[in-house]
């Protein structure tokens, strides 16, 4: 049987190359940005770039700027032979590894600041990630020069910000947002789920439940601010040991939902189990 394998590069001269020689051939070119320990719902946006795209770029890097102190930078999920092998697998053109001196050199002092969609629900507990996504992903953008990027819909406040920033900077690249990939039950798929005991995945369906149930009672004109309380108190019984936040926003602009404006609302919340923070919304 003939092997499967995919081009990984580590060098900006090396990736600066491989995409010019693409460009040469006139090819079309998707990005889609990963910090590794990928799953079925990596794949599925990889499968995304490959039929929207000629050519799928994957990066992976776990960025330190996106992270606190206290957060789980050191301890993040890092299985790069694995990675590659999945995304051979899934016929990605070119994977970049960029070594963290080559994404922040010495002296590096440039960062974006965002506000609009970045301000309030993640911002409110972690005040430094959106500085670092939206830092890291414009130099990923420049990069590699894609013609479209590819973003998941489980982080949909990241997938507004990415959209923000594009339009704002003038940046040359469409932003696709792709459906969550969900498990079995519900739970959407994300690297972090590994970090769940036997006894916590077994409650954290409860998340995407009570959120679909939020999201229900916004589409028929439920007040939010009740909407709200009771999700949160819901977690809480079903065994999250906290709540950052329930809220149903404008899915466009994540400002206050207005069920009478007939504009698209998306219910998001973040809620821990034990020491494993999950994330999650759905379209009202």
């Amino acid at each position: 049987m003939k092997s499967i394998s995919v081009r990984a590069v580590r060098t900006l001269k090396v990736l600066r190359r491989e995409i010019a020689l693409i460009r040469s051939r006139g090819e079309s070119l998707a990005l889609v940005p990963t910090m590794g320990a990928l799953h079925e719902g990596h794949l599925a946006l990889v499968k995304l770039a490959k039929k929207k795209a000629d050519r799928a770029v994957v990066s992976i890097f776990v960025n330190p700027t996106q992270f606190a102190p206290d957060e789980d930078f050191s301890r993040y999920p890092r299985r790069e032979a694995d990675d590659i092998a999945k995304l051979a697998a899934v016929a990605a053109d070119l994977v970049w590894l960029p070594h963290p001196a080559e994404m922040y050199p010495a002296n590096f002092a440039t960062r974006i600041a965002p506000e609009g969609a970045a301000q309030d629900l993640e911002t409110e507990f972690r005040p430094h990630f959106f500085g670092g996504v939206t830092t890291v992903v414009a130099k990923l953008f420049n990069q590699v020069t894609p013609d479209l990027a590819i973003f998941g819909e489980k982080d949909f406040q990241q997938l507004t910000v990415i959209k923000q920033l594009v339009r704002d900077l003038d940046m040359p690249l469409k932003i696709v947002g792709a459906p969550t990939t969900r498990a079995r039950d519900g739970l959407a798929l994300s690297s972090r789920n590994a970090y769940l005991s036997d006894a916590e995945r077994q409650i954290a369906p409860a998340l995407i439940q009570i959120l679909r149930d939020a999201a229900d009672r916004a589409r028929r004109g439920g007040n939010v601010h009740q909407i709200r309380a009771d999700a949160t108190l819901g977690l809480l019984q079903a065994g999250f040991t906290k709540v950052d936040y329930v809220d149903v926003r404008d899915a466009d602009t994540l400002g206050p939902y207005q069920s009478k404006s007939r504009r698209k609302g998306r219910a998001l919340a973040a809620a821990w189990l034990g020491k494993t923070r999950l994330i999650d919304n759905v379209g009202v």
